[in-house]
Parts: C-alpha cells; structure tokens; sequence
C-alpha cells in the first residue's frame, strides 16, 4: 500500500522512475526520507537546550567551598570535554538570575555532573548555594558550554595547569579525565591560593601525584607564613623551576583576574608563545574600579538610570547592566557571564559604559552598537534596547 507521498510522487513528471530510485535506495542504503529527522535528534542529545538536574549528594572541598552533584531528572546527561562548564539557573527573592560553574567531575562517566561553589565576599548565589540548598532541590542549567579544553591536534601533551583559588574546578575534571583513563600525557598543575584550609581538592590531588609518575603537583600559599610547604606566587623562577622544561608546554590560566594578570607576565617573561597559552573566561572582578583605565571620576557607588523595554531602573557603576537588568525582573538570554558567548548582548541606544577585559566582541556588534551586558558597566544614564 503506497503512502500518500509516495502516490503524490507518482504523479509527478518521471514520478515513477524516482519512487524506483527510492525503492532501490531503501534497499542498499539509509533513505534520507525515512532518516530526515536523525540529524536534529542526534543534535537534541548532544546539545539540549536546559537540562533539568537534581542535587543528589552535596560534600565539603574546602573552608567555604562544597561541591554539588547533579543528576539528570530524565536520566540523561550529555557529553562534555574536559574543562566545559554548565550555566545554572536560580531564583533568589525574586530575582532570576544565574552563574556559570566549571564541571569538575571527569567526562568519562555521565551518570551525573559535578560542580564547585566556593563563598563570595558578598556573593549573591555563592551564599545561597553554600547556605541553603539541599539535596533534592532541582535547578535548570545549560547544556554543558566552553572553549577551554584540551585539542589533541594542536596542544602539546606536557600540560602546565595554573590555577588560582576556585579556578582549580575545570582542572579536576581534566586531571581525573587523564589519569584515570589513562592517557599518554604529562601534567604540571601549580595550584595558589590564600591558606591551605581554602585549597579545595589538596588532599585527592596530594594522592594523585603519589600513584601517578605523570602528574606533579605543587600547592603554593601566599598568605600563611607558617605554612611549611611552598610560599609566595606563581612567578616565572617557580613555573621554569617546577617544569623544568617549560617552553615543551602548553599552559592552561583559570583563577581570579590579578592571578592570570601576574601569570602572563611570568610566561611572557619565560618566552612562551601566545598560542601556547590558554586562559578561561573568570567574569569580571569584584572591584571592577580597580580595573586598568576605569574612569578616575567613579568611585563604584554612583548610581545611573537604565532605560530599557518601556521602563526605567537604577544600576550601579561597579555592577554590570546584567546584573542591574536581573534584579529587576528583565530577563536577558544569558550562558557564560564573562564576555565570551555573546547572548546576553544589547543595543546601547544611548550613554556610556565601561568595558572591561576580555569582553569579545564581534565587529558586526561594535559597528552596529552592541555590548555584552555581563560585561558592561554604566558611567552614565544609559538606554539600552534588545
């Protein structure tokens, strides 16, 4: 029995010679008819557009830092490399907003994923991670997002992680990743932080470097003079010290802007070539005045009018115009809040912002006057438009 297609078709011009090909072709090979919707169903499972996740097990990794485990509501969790991160959703008194985190589990299993969340000095969604949620709770994120992982085509197999505070995350996931599937690559992971009781991960990485010859590993604190292991930063003399041969290297940077700031200087005083550096998004810092070229007149705590959508609201000049946008209740499409994936771009109407580094701009939106607003700070009143 012909299907009402396959009659259509044949009563086309050489209808008939077309449904023989098709006869034929279901025969010796895949029928692009019977298989049309295979490519976007394959697509759905690599990148969903949300994923719904529960928390199912929440443990310490450090003072003021715990790790969160999720688990797929529907059982399924796409695949990620090594160094990814996913976007989580949240709801605090009203306000929707959200914060990308590193997946530090290893990409080898997918029976769940999990994250890191250390405190903020008045951190809006670090608090409430580490105060209140609990297992069970559920949260919508991103399928898993970001460039910063290891290519086997271009990137050398003696890696030199250096991270600095909670930037350690992404470097757990490719640790596990390689030593536990056992792959034919070297790691020199320096790892700084303020005291050891913050180091997250020590004790599992202090194991690591005894089971594994490949892997080196060296904690340094800066701020505890009685700490008896290596003190001070991350400088050019420690990184040509610990990895003896450091130009044989690619190097991976994730940590707090002022770190990955003083890091490139040392590689840049090593003679590493810029293609051999790879530094992940951080978001903005804190004290975003500080911030090389902000304008001398601010001070952080002028606050502006934002005009957008109709309606107007107040932003601060040291808060970003997402954030302004956020806790009044506009919603703007947003993944990786640090200038990278440009959805949470606007119009900038009218007004001045400031932008800091590494906000990447296309040039179709410098021409036509868009910003990334997670990385956009008002100077002045603004209008803005989507």
């Amino acid at each position: 029995m012909p299907t009402i297609k396959e009659t259509l078709i044949g009563t086309m011009e050489n209808g008939k010679e077309v449904l023989e090909e098709i006869k034929f072709a279901r025969k010796s090979g895949m029928d692009i008819l019977v298989q049309k919707d295979s490519v976007q169903s394959c697509l759905a499972k690599l990148h969903p557009g949300k994923l719904e996740l529960t928390v199912s097990d929440i443990y310490p990794a450090a003072k003021d830092a715990k790790v969160f485990r999720f688990v797929s509501k529907t059982g399924y969790l796409p695949p990620f490399e090594a160094g990814q991160y996913i976007n989580v959703y949240v709801e605090i008194d009203g306000v929707c907003t959200s914060r990308p985190y590193s997946i530090s589990s290893s990409p080898k299993q997918r029976s769940y994923y999990e994250i890191t969340v250390a405190g903020i000095k008045k951190g809006f969604v670090s608090n409430y991670f580490l105060k209140k949620v609990k297992k069970g709770d559920t949260f919508t994120a991103t399928s898993p997002s970001g460039r910063f992982h290891y290519n086997p085509v271009f990137h050398s197999k003696r890696s030199v992680f250096l991270a600095g505070g909670s930037g350690i995350t992404p470097f757990m996931s490719m640790t596990r990743e390689i030593l536990e599937s056992g792959q034919d690559r070297e790691i020199f992971l320096i790892y700084g932080n303020r005291t050891e009781e913050y180091a997250a991960y020590h004790e599992e990485l202090s194991a690591f470097a005894k089971a594994y010859p490949n892997f080196h590993y060296q904690l340094v604190i800066s701020d505890d003079p009685k700490y008896k292991g290596e003190k001070g930063f991350i400088d050019a003399k420690r990184i040509k010290s610990f990895v003896k041969k450091p130009a044989d290297a690619t190097y991976y940077l994730c940590g707090p802007q002022i770190m990955t700031d003083f890091c490139t200087k040392a590689l840049e005083e090593l003679k590493i070539k810029p293609k051999n550096i790879r530094r992940e998004m951080f978001g903005s810092r804190q004290d975003i005045q500080n911030e090389p070229f902000w304008p001398e007149n601010l001070k952080g705590k002028e606050v502006f009018k934002i005009s957008v959508g109709g309606k107007t609201i107040e932003g601060k000049s040291s808060e970003s115009l997402l954030t302004s946008l956020e806790r009044a209740g506009v919603r703007v499409n947003v993944c990786c809040r640090s200038g990278e994936c440009s959805l949470c771009r606007v119009k900038l109407e009218d007004g001045k912002v400031f932008m800091p580094r590494g906000a990447l701009l296309r040039l179709a939106d410098e021409k036509f006057g868009y910003i990334h607003s997670c990385k956009a700070y008002p100077i002045s009143d603004v209008k803005l438009s989507f």
